[in-house]
């Protein structure tokens, strides 16, 4: 089963339907119960980061114990900012600290929000981007990661600067586009999810 987390901050049903075109079983939920149980987690995300990661706050040890447990977790947009240190938009509040470093405000003398379709380059392999490499995707973002380490880095596309458009270790995947408003390559995205 694919469980999104319903933690008020999320366009739910949009992604949702992304996985109900591929004829995947898909539930959303705020059960931590179910949420557990879950085999494939995805944490969607609009909005600001620090009411995300306030809304967050109960479901923190679940969204841990499935990634250490090796089952698939995929991140989307806010969702992948989430997993960061910190962001510069809520200095005070900690992220999920899954890849270090920090979700970092778009430089001032670039059209904010990045907004609209760009190309993805892969820079590394990751399963959810296979034969991906060069296909356009959505975007709409004010903020964008900034890791530490830069293998976790597997895709990023040019916006006047390089932008980090999807992160990958292990059994953790994201991505600062929105796959599931991003045409038949989105859905390909998923697909490659739920194969994992």
């Amino acid at each position: 089963m694919i469980t999104i987390i319903d933690y008020k901050s999320g366009n739910l049903r949009s992604i949702s339907n992304g996985f109900k075109k591929i004829n995947c079983d898909v539930e959303i939920t705020n059960d931590v119960e179910k949420i557990s149980d879950a085999s494939h987690l995805v944490l969607p995300g609009v909005g600001a980061f620090g009411s995300a990661m306030n809304n967050i706050e109960p479901f923190k040890d679940v969204i841990y114990e499935h990634i250490n447990d090796d089952k698939p977790f995929l991140g989307i947009c806010l969702g992948q900012q989430l997993l960061m240190s910190k962001s510069q938009e809520s200095k005070d509040i900690k992220g999920l600290n899954i890849f270090k470093g920090s979700t970092d405000y778009l430089p001032v003398d670039l059209k904010i929000p990045h907004m609209g379709w760009n190309k993805l380059k892969v820079i590394q392999k990751n399963p959810i981007l296979e034969d991906i490499d060069g296909k356009y995707f959505y975007f709409i973002h004010s903020y964008h990661v900034v890791p530490e380490d830069n293998s976790v880095i597997s895709a990023t596309t040019d916006y006047g600067i390089e932008i980090v458009a999807s992160l990958h270790e292990n059994n953790i995947f994201s991505t600062q586009f929105h796959p599931e408003k991003s045409g038949k390559y989105g859905l390909k995205i998923l697909k490659n999810f739920i194969k994992i």
